[in-house]
């Protein structure tokens, strides 16, 4: 969070790129950290698990950390600064090679974080035992104080590193964060002879794999005329009942001959021809998580703006409170301040609350998702409005000329903390119902899978975010003047627009994801009797 909060300024102020250029570089490697989390979990589930995934990616992320320290360091990886006299024309623009160093060190730090995430939560859950109740209760304290941590470093992001960054130098605050970095290894490490291993199931994604593959092969078969014919090999309490939704999956489980493989003496189902119809159901379960996922992206799309342009509006306001200059960064710092106060009323007022007047505890996870949206549509159209504002006292002839001189604008950053607010309060609500939904609403054996579906919401987000960018500056820059409404100086163009452009498209997105919402409910179940000889494991 400390580099990705302030990234836009560097690479606007120091790098020279143009201000969609900065936000889309931003987008790009937020998106790619979440999107690499996928590669974590399958590397996690099918080849190294948890433990080394940590231990491996940990120190990738500090290599990426410490390089991108070197980097801001060194003046022959940047260009050189602007002349105040000439501080118009500032247009050298990095080369391709000083770009290049900057995306190699961005990129191992995503490569770092998305083995990072994949995991780390999921072997901290190992470490407690499902089937003994003190240690299962134990386990909410151990999301508690993880959520905790994980709060404070944000907090410590926006506050003394965006501020160590500005004030004393980014190579500083970077050797910082890899200083961490590697302190948190060694203390990871001292842990390895009193961690619990747990031995994984194979990968989510295979299993997937072989479902559509063996109902590919099977496409021509017909449906036998009683569901008790379809194939099931899974201990009785671990079945999941057969559901007549996305019935072309089932003639995976339709036995034919060629299905086994023979192995000396013994004969087992080839899981590429054969699957049991809990494997099935297992696909489908996944399935029906889809629509609600594919609603949920654009909300991360907003976030994007939030540390992107949201960040950029603030470097042109006044942000003194006496001598004290805030850095534009920090602003950052009511977003996480509403997160936080939203999770403590809900938690204190709201669901006490319903659980006294309904006898429910809180809302669901589909309302806390749709409160969430409907929030952040709310958090645009502010946004839209307080940039109007702003761009009506930057084009005043006395607030440009003063602009032009170096100084901020004379219009108060904290008229931007409406958009803060209303967005962080909303990621309070859509993530831990997001979290919640896709947990318990996936099969057992594919929650980590179900948690990486989860996290690329966050990475398509942030790549729609950079689309959207790209095409708004393309279709609106072919003007006279080609500012259009991301300009390179956003005093001269129209972000207030592109803000009612998310607004309206976050409001279509709202409705999608209510009848998405009707639509996801659970299917009525079918009893397969047993059609085969029951294995220890699915």
């Amino acid at each position: 969070m400390g580099i990705a909060v302030n990234l836009v300024t560097y690479l606007g102020g120091t790098m020279h790129l143009p201000s969609a250029e900065s936000a889309n570089v931003v987008t790009d490697f937020m998106g790619t950290s979440f999107l690499l989390c996928l590669l974590g979990g399958f590397l996690a589930d099918s080849f190294l698990g948890r433990y080394l995934t940590i231990a491996i990616f940990a120190v990738v992320q500090a290599l990426g950390t410490g390089m991108l320290s070197v980097t801001t360091r060194l003046p022959q990886l940047r260009p050189p600064p602007c002349n105040a006299s000439t501080a118009t024309k500032c247009q050298q623009q990095a080369s391709g090679f000083q770009m290049g160093i900057l995306y190699l060190s961005l990129y191992l730090i995503a490569l770092g974080t998305g083995g990072l995430k994949s995991s780390v939560s999921g072997f901290g859950t190992d470490q407690f035992d499902e089937k003994d109740e003190k240690e299962k209760a134990q386990m909410v304290y151990f999301f508690n104080r993880f959520f905790f941590f994980i709060s404070t470093g944000t907090l410590l992001a926006v506050t003394v590193l965006v501020y160590i960054q500005d004030e004393v130098g980014r190579s500083w605050a970077y050797a910082i964060c890899c200083i961490s970095m590697l302190i948190a290894i060694l203390v990871f490490l001292s842990g390895t002879r009193r961690y619990r291993y747990k031995k994984s199931a194979g990968s989510p994604i295979v299993h997937i794999l072989q479902v559509v593959v063996a109902a590919a092969r099977k496409r021509k078969l017909k449906y036998p005329s009683n569901v008790a014919f379809l194939y099931e090999n899974c201990p009785e309490n671990s079945r999941i009942q057969h559901t007549d939704q996305f019935r072309c999956l089932d003639k995976a489980a339709i036995m034919a001959e060629g299905d086994n493989e023979v192995n000396g003496e013994t004969s087992r189902p080839n899981p590429w021809k054969l699957c049991s119809v809990t494997r099935i159901e297992e696909v489908k379960m996944m399935i029906r998580l889809l629509p609600v996922w594919a609603t949920t992206i654009l909300f991360w799309t907003i976030y994007a703006q939030m540390i992107t342009f949201s960040v950029e509006q603030a470097t042109t306001m006044e942000r003194s409170i006496g001598s004290f200059q805030i850095p534009a960064g920090s602003l950052t710092v009511f977003f996480v301040a509403a997160i936080l106060i939203t999770l403590a009323v809900y938690d204190r007022m709201i669901m006490p609350l319903l659980k006294k007047w309904k006898g429910k505890q809180g809302f669901t996870n589909l309302q806390r998702i749709g409160i969430g949206l409907a929030l952040s549509v709310l958090g645009m159209v502010a946004a839209a409005v307080a940039e109007a504002n702003r761009l009506s006292v930057a084009r005043g002839a006395g607030a440009a000329a003063a602009y032009r001189r170096g100084t901020t604008l004379p219009i108060s950053v904290f008229t931007l903390i409406p958009q803060f607010f209303l967005v962080g309060a909303g990621e309070a609500f859509i993530y831990t119902g997001q979290l919640d939904f896709f947990i318990t609403r996936s099969p057992k054996g594919m929650k980590t899978m179900s948690t990486g579906l989860f996290l690329t919401t966050l990475s398509l987000g942030f790549f729609l975010s950079s689309f959207l960018v790209s095409i708004v500056k393309s279709l609106t820059g072919r003007g006279k003047h080609g500012n259009g409404w991301l300009a390179d100086d956003i005093n001269h163009g129209r972000l207030d627009c592109f803000y009612g452009l998310l607004a309206v498209l976050s409001a279509i997105n709202l409705g999608a994801f209510i009848v998405c919402a009707a639509w996801t409910k659970p299917q009525a179940a079918k009893s397969v009797a047993k059609s085969s000889s029951v294995d220890d494991k699915c």
